[in-house]
This record gives structure tokens, C-alpha cells and sequence, in this order.
């Protein structure tokens, strides 16, 4: 317990009396889960492109993607910043969006550049907006957010408002490496595809291995806890049973991470209430933020929103 230091849910090991390490976690559940996913479907990477060539783009390839360009970013921007899913969905919006305003929505699915162009620029713009939240609120927006936040914690570093200020050079150093970062890409990618193309046709049964042991080194370094290994084998297998499942792990991540600020934060103003529940409803700001959190939750569960929800982010057939 943070006030009391009365041990919890430990199952009687000391290890865990800190609580679950969040790095374990992240990487049990997408990292050790994915590769018993790819293991499971080894054969779909037997398909693969010996030869890739005409990769630089034509002045016609050029204006047929400026739109969707623009487009594509706005809406990235958006939703990038919202938790969850927000930058993946970011895609998928822009793909529905670029079909249904293109004059020849039978060329999608079969290599039209607006429906490349669009979705690119809305990955990227929200991979880049999803860094607002989780800088200054220290919330991560998705997953890779909350893998940033976990090797921001390796490095001692404590994320949110007070980044800023204490750590100027690393806040605007990932500022930076957002435009170096886009400009090493193109360097990068275009001359050396065809390399990256070669990596694939690793077999799996070399990669995995190779994974497997820089994610436990690297889990087992933070606290040099062996109890922590333990920790990645189970959710490993349970980010694998999530996926098997057709559930999403997402939200089991960010709830590690929102948890125990939010336990901190309900046991302070419990405090300062005398322990009296009835403050949230009584004061003006806390009542208008659940009014608005229940609204949220009211609208997102009405059966005509759902489906109109669905259908947006679901290709046309």
C-alpha cells in the first residue's frame, strides 16, 4: 500500500511488493506474445519480393498524393493524441476517408497512391501528436507510448509536466529527433530496401531466439530481478491468449500505467475530504470531469453510435 506499506496482492513474494514491473509487463505482452503469434504463422513469411525497383515517385505520383497528404495529416493529428488506439486508428480513418472522396474507389486494395499516401501521413502525424500526452501529462496515447515511458523509467527519468523544465535537453531533443528522424528515413529506406527486403527471408526459428534473449536481458537489467523474467513468461502467454482471443492488449498496458495513478491520486483526495466520497460529486471540477467521463462512456455504448463507429473504421467491400 503507498500510505500504509502494507504488503498487496505479492502472492508472497517480496519481489513483487513494489508492485509488477511495468517493463516486464510491456514486453510479456507484446513482445514475447508476438513472437508466439509469428511462430504460430511462420508461413506467411514464406512469400517474398526478390526484386523491388521504381521506388522514387513520378511529378503525376507527386500531385496525386498531395491531398491525401494534407488529409491524411489532419487526421492523424487528431486522433493521434487520444489514448488507446488513437495513431492506429489515425490509418485506417485516413484510408476510409481518401476511398470515399477518390472518383475511382475500385483502384483501393490494388495499389492506388492516395490510399498509400493518406494513411502513411496519418500514421506519422500521430505517431508524432501521441508524444503530447505522454510529455505532459505523462499518459501514453498507445502502446509504443507506453514502451517510450517504460525506457524512460530504465533511464531514471519520471514522465510528464515536469520534463519540461528538468529535463530541457531531453524534451527538446525528442522535438528534434522528430524532423532528423523523418530525413534519416528517406536517406535510409530508399538506398537500402532492398537489404531490409534481404532480413526477411531470415528463417524465424534464428529470429526468435535472438529476440527472446534481448528482451530478458533487457527486462532483467532494470531491477536485476529474476522474478521479473517470471513476470514476461506469464504475459507472454497471456498477450498471446488476448490475441487468440481477438481481444485487444492495449488497454491492459495503459491500465498498468493509469492504475496506480490513479489509486495515488483517489487515496489524496481522500485525505483531504476527511474520507468523505461525496467531495468528487460536490466540488465543480471533479463532478463536471465524471459528468463528462459518463457522458463519454453513455454515447460510446448507444447501439446507433457503435455501429456508425464500426462501419467508419471497417473497409467497404
Amino acid at each position: 500500500d503507498i500510505y500504509t506499506g502494507t504488503p498487496r496482492f505479492t502472492l508472497g513474494i517480496p519481489e513483487y511488493a513494489d508492485g509488477l514491473n511495468f517493463v516486464a509487463v510491456a514486453v510479456g505482452v507484446f513482445g514475447i506474445a508476438e513472437i508466439l503469434r509469428n511462430l504460430e504463422n511462420e508461413h506467411e513469411r514464406s512469400v517474398m519480393i526478390r526484386k523491388v525497383s521504381g521506388l522514387m515517385p513520378t511529378r503525376d505520383d507527386f500531385r496525386r498524393m498531395a491531398a491525401p497528404i494534407v488529409r491524411g495529416t489532419i487526421i492523424g493529428s487528431a486522433l493521434g493524441i487520444l489514448p488507446g488506439g488513437g495513431a492506429i486508428l489515425a490509418a485506417f480513418a485516413s484510408y476510409t476517408v481518401e476511398k470515399r472522396v477518390s472518383k475511382n474507389p475500385e483502384e483501393f486494395g490494388k495499389g492506388a497512391i492516395a490510399g498509400v499516401a493518406g494513411p502513411e501521413s496519418a500514421n506519422n502525424a500521430g505517431a508524432q501528436t501521441s508524444f503530447i500526452p505522454m510529455l505532459t501529462l505523462g499518459i501514453p496515447a498507445n502502446p509504443v507510448m507506453a514502451l517510450m515511458i517504460g525506457a524512460m523509467i530504465i533511464q531514471g527519468i519520471v514522465p510528464g509536466p515536469n520534463v519540461a523544465t528538468e529535463q530541457p535537453a531531453l524534451f527538446w531533443g525528442i522535438i528534434a529527433s522528430m524532423w532528423i528522424g523523418n530525413l534519416m528515413l528517406i536517406v535510409l529506406n530508399l538506398p537500402l530496401i532492398g537489404l531490409w527486403v534481404k532480413l526477411l527471408t531470415i528463417p524465424y526459428y534464428v529470429l526468435f531466439p535472438i529476440i527472446m534473449a534481448f528482451c530478458s536481458i533487457g527486462v532483467y537489467s532494470v531491477n536485476t530481478n529474476v522474478y521479473d523474467l517470471y513476470a514476461v513468461a506469464f504475459f507472454g502467454f497471456l498477450g498471446y491468449l488476448l490475441t487468440k482471443l481477438r481481444c485487444e492488449p492495449a488497454p491492459l498496458l495503459l491500465g498498468f500505467v493509469l492504475g496506480p495513478l490513479l489509486e495515488e491520486n483517489l487515496r489524496r483526495a481522500m485525505i483531504l475530504s476527511r474520507g468523505d466520497p461525496s467531495a468528487f460529486v460536490t466540488r465543480p471540477i471533479s463532478a463536471g470531469l465524471l459528468l463528462i467521463a459518463l457522458a463519454v462512456l453513455v454515447i460510446v455504448f448507444l447501439p446507433a453510435v457503435k455501429k456508425k463507429r464500426e462501419e467508419v473504421f471497417v473497409e467497404e467491400s
